[in-house]
Formats: structure tokens, C-alpha cells, sequence
């Protein structure tokens, strides 16, 4: 990147201006920008996984309060089921589990003998036109796959407690409401729609932001799904670099990648609970809540 790194090895460390070069050839590799695009990896799936897993909750909480028995189960169970399991086990099993049925099912299409099966004993066996990525294919489609396939499993599994505190949002909405906007001759559909969903969110925020939090916190669950996140890169750029021809000799950096790492989830977060405070208090104003009266108060005072 800069001329003097054409050969790094030449750079006197010993004086400073020589060793700020050295840093500065060292800090510009092309495994350091790996480095740095990870960290908007793991942003790019927070901004993406967020809607889609919310998306996931609210379908799963309707879906809860149904009068339907099949559906209502069906919600429950999904809420049950997945918050009952251990993330790290989820993330194991889904991501093979869909893996192999996206494969299974392209199969039954594209592969001319489907009379063999494709479980062979312990082996999952597939004509080469049904996997996917399909070989060979560009590192970005690679990349774009493994990307699709973590937003998926990260929104089911926090979409089932995105799911959970909705649910118990909903049934924290006071009844007179919803009986008054009945009285009125709205529809159930009118009633869900125009009064209790918007009435819902002041009292799910909460539990959603704690939610937002760990979701920010798992991110490094990305490692199980074959992305190369800023985990990964921090205990391999950190890593002793003493043997061979390596143009960047050092020790164990570990400490330095890892307090990185740390101040930017700290940032994170941080930059989370401002905005979620402002979001607290914008949804809060005119709710008959504690918040929403002392915002009252304040406007009266």
C-alpha cells in the first residue's frame, strides 16, 4: 500500500520512524483488511438478523394467541422447543440439518438417479449438480451462502425469544382497551391491528433490548457456521509469527487483537443504549405507563 513496504524486512525497527513504518506495512496486509471487513460482517448480520428474527417473533407470538389449537401449538412449541435448547447445540445441528435438506431437495430435481439413497450409512452422498454452493463456485457466492445461512439460524433462534416477550407484551396490554376499541365495531383484525399492536411495544422494548444486547454478544457463534468473524482473525493475526520467511515477525499479540475486539463490542453496546433509551422514551410518550407519566408531568411542570 505504501512504497516503503515494498520490502518490509529492510524497515529499521529499532528507530521509531522505521518501526511507525513497519506498523503501518503491517497493519495494511491483505489478511488485516480480512480483519477489518469482519468487523462489518458481524454488523451486516446484527442490521440484517434484527428485522428477520423480530419478523420470526411476531409470527410466532400471533401465532401463540390464536384461537386456532393447531396454530397456537404450533407457535408454543416453536417458542418451547427452541429457547429449551442450547444455542451452541442449535447452531451444530440446524445449520447441517438445512444444509443437507437444501441439498436433498435440490436432489429430487436436478440429479438424474434418484432411485439411490442419499444416506449411505453414516455418509450424506448428493450428485455434484445438487450441492450447494455448487464446486467451484466464486468466493462470493461461497461467501453470500454462509452468510443467508447464519442470518436464517440466528433469526429462528432469536426470533423464539423475540416470540416469548412479544407473547407476554401482548397479554400486558390492558383489557379495557381492547374491550373499548370492540365497543367502538372494530373487527378482531381492526383490534390487533390499530390497538394492540400498537400499544404492545412500550411494554416488549425491555426485553427486546436485552435481547438486541445479546444477539450483539453472539455474534462470535459465527465461527460454528464457517465465517472466518473477527474472532477468528484476532487469534490469527495475534497469533506468534516467528518461523519462516514471514515478512512480519512477532511474539504473542493475542492480548492487542482481543482488547480491540473488546473495545468495539463495548462500543457497541453502548451505541445500542442510547438508542434504545431514545426509542424508550419516544414510544413511552402519551402511554399510560410510569415512563409515560412522568413524561406527562414533566410537560405539566
Amino acid at each position: 500500500m505504501f512504497d516503503f513496504c515494498v520490502d518490509p524486512t529492510a524497515l529499521d525497527r529499532a528507530t521509531w520512524s522505521g518501526w511507525f513504518q513497519w506498523m503501518a506495512c503491517y497493519l495494511t496486509t491483505a489478511t488485516h483488511f480480512s480483519f477489518y471487513r469482519s468487523f462489518m460482517t458481524v454488523i451486516g448480520l446484527l442490521l440484517v438478523t434484527a428485522p428477520v428474527a423480530l419478523a420470526f417473533g411476531f409470527a410466532g407470538a400471533s401465532a401463540a394467541r390464536s384461537h386456532l389449537p393447531p396454530v397456537a401449538w404450533g407457535g408454543r412449541i416453536y417458542i418451547s422447543a427452541v429457547r429449551g435448547v442450547p444455542d451452541i447445540v442449535f447452531f451444530l445441528f440446524f445449520v447441517i440439518a438445512l444444509d443437507q435438506g437444501i441439498e436433498w431437495f435440490m436432489h429430487l430435481f436436478v440429479c438424474e438417479n434418484t432411485g439411490e439413497p442419499v444416506w449411505s450409512g453414516s455418509e450424506f452422498r448428493v450428485c455434484p449438480a445438487a450441492k450447494v454452493p455448487r464446486a467451484g463456485a466464486s468466493a462470493f457466492v461461497v461467501s453470500a451462502y454462509s452468510f443467508t445461512i447464519a442470518v436464517v439460524t440466528f433469526a429462528i433462534v432469536f426470533g423464539a425469544f423475540a416470540a416469548n416477550v412479544l407473547h407476554g407484551a401482548m397479554a400486558a396490554v390492558p383489557r379495557a382497551q381492547l374491550e373499548t376499541a370492540e365497543a367502538y365495531g372494530m373487527s378482531p383484525r381492526q383490534v390487533f391491528r390499530r390497538v394492540l399492536v400498537p400499544q404492545m411495544w412500550v411494554y416488549a422494548l425491555p426485553g427486546l433490548s436485552n435481547l438486541w444486547l445479546i444477539l450483539i454478544k453472539a455474534t462470535p457463534l459465527l465461527f460454528l457456521l464457517g465465517i472466518k468473524d473477527a474472532v477468528y482473525w484476532a487469534r490469527e493475526l495475534g497469533s506468534a509469527k516467528t518461523s519462516g520467511n514471514n515478512p512480519y515477525p512477532h511474539g504473542d499479540w493475542r492480548f492487542y487483537y482481543f482488547l480491540a475486539l473488546l473495545v468495539f463490542y463495548l462500543l457497541a453496546t453502548r451505541v445500542s443504549e442510547i438508542g434504545l433509551a431514545r426509542l424508550t422514551r419516544r414510544l413511552s410518550r402519551g402511554q399510560a405507563t410510569r415512563a409515560g407519566e412522568a413524561m406527562r408531568k414533566g410537560a405539566t411542570a
